[in-house]
């Protein structure tokens, strides 16, 4: 068997679009085969317009169902002594401000479009390779045996994640809480439901997390009314429910001779901010373009080479890991100045169109 160019491990969305950029880029790729999902995914992702932009070059955003992505036209965040910042597709002159997108559809998109690409084999373990990418998310084995340290802060605390359906159309309105200690997320779905469902995603402190990932559904929907005022309508709950712990983390090295980290197996942050999984498009993008661009000498596993792409994600994802986190310490602490703080922050940012354009032009990936 010839040896491929690039070996990939990891099975999950990281893993597949890399694999689906450097094959277009004329690039060998052999690829973990991915298991049978054992349970329901509840995960929905909200994706940028550099990351949708991504996927409709790899010929995957334009497969995907109708119903598993949902364009983001207005977003309301709503701090905890009531002052409210307000964003609009519409003012900001953009299409959408983000599209959310359910998480199994997108995975499967992507799996079914490995099976067309030219130059990629799917293998329960990949091939040797010049070089391999390591995508395997937050607790990969392949990073650990290579010696590199994953330096993690957990928060303490866990999100609840749930599908949930209401009496009222979402109109594309995405909502969000921040509520001393916990971050509540409704981010408008048109699954199971079209134009009246949610993904839930619900940041608390683990113990109450776990609570409400077990209560009864009633119980569950009344909290979220408590919570929400009401004014998202009427929510039932429509789907299971999942929790899992939530961390700011980063590996002490990205690339080095012959491999490189991406996604989360090389970062991980708040999702407050939505940006994980554009943070993880993001490393394939660059990752792609840097080796296309290599110089006819140079070998894919070059050290030099692979600090290129390294350079070029350290200022993205270190700002974002430093946002994310400076907003959770922000809006989790208790102390009333710091409450009056961001009451008068959010306030004064609604106020400043500039900032507010700044603010979305990080957010769409410009």
């Amino acid at each position: 068997m010839v040896s491929p160019d690039v070996r990939i491990l990891g099975t999950g969305i990281v893993s597949r679009a890399a694999a689906l950029a450097l094959s277009h880029d004329g690039l060998s790729v052999a690829v973990q085969r991915r298991a049978a999902p054992t349970s329901a995914d509840l995960r929905a992702y909200a994706l940028n317009a550099a990351s949708v932009a991504l996927l409709e070059r790899l010929r995957v955003w334009d497969s995907l169902p109708a119903d598993a992505r949902t364009a983001v036209q207005d977003m309301r965040v709503q701090g905890d002594q009531g002052a409210v910042i307000g964003f609009s597709a519409w003012q900001q002159g953009v299409d959408a401000l983000a599209w959310i997108v359910d998480a199994a559809a997108l995975e499967d998109t992507l799996e079914a479009a490995l099976r067309f690409a030219p130059r990629i084999s799917v293998q329960d373990e990949p091939a040797a390779a010049a070089l391999t990418v390591i995508a395997e998310g937050k607790a990969s084995a392949a990073r650990e045996a290579l010696g590199v340290r994953f330096e993690r802060h957990g928060y303490g605390h866990h999100a609840l994640a749930a599908r949930l359906v209401s009496d009222r159309p979402h109109q594309g309105l995405a909502r969000q809480w921040f509520r001393s200690p916990d971050v509540l997320a409704l981010l408008p779905l048109d699954r199971p439901q079209p134009g009246a469902s949610y993904a839930l995603v619900w940041s608390q402190p683990e113990a109450q997390a776990r609570q409400w990932r077990d209560a009864p559904a009633a119980e569950l929907e009344a909290a979220l009314a408590e919570a929400t005022g009401g004014a998202a309508g009427a929510l039932h709950l429509a789907s299971e429910r999942a929790t899992w712990p939530l961390s700011l983390g980063h590996a002490s090295a990205t690339t080095g001779p012959g491999w490189a980290l991406l996604g989360d197996a090389a970062h991980v942050v708040h999702p407050l901010a939505g940006q994980g999984l554009n943070l993880g498009l993001a490393d394939v993008l660059s990752l792609s373009e840097v080796l296309a661009a290599r110089e006819p000498w140079r070998a894919l596993g070059d050290p030099a080479l692979l600090r290129r792409h390294a350079r070029r994600r350290s200022g993205p994802n270190h700002l974002m890991a430093g946002t994310t986190d400076g907003l959770w310490q922000l809006f989790g602490h208790p102390h009333p100045l710091l409450r009056e703080l961001r009451h008068h922050g959010l306030t004064l940012v609604d106020r400043m169109p500039p900032l507010k354009r700044w603010l979305i032009d990080r957010a769409l990936g410009a």
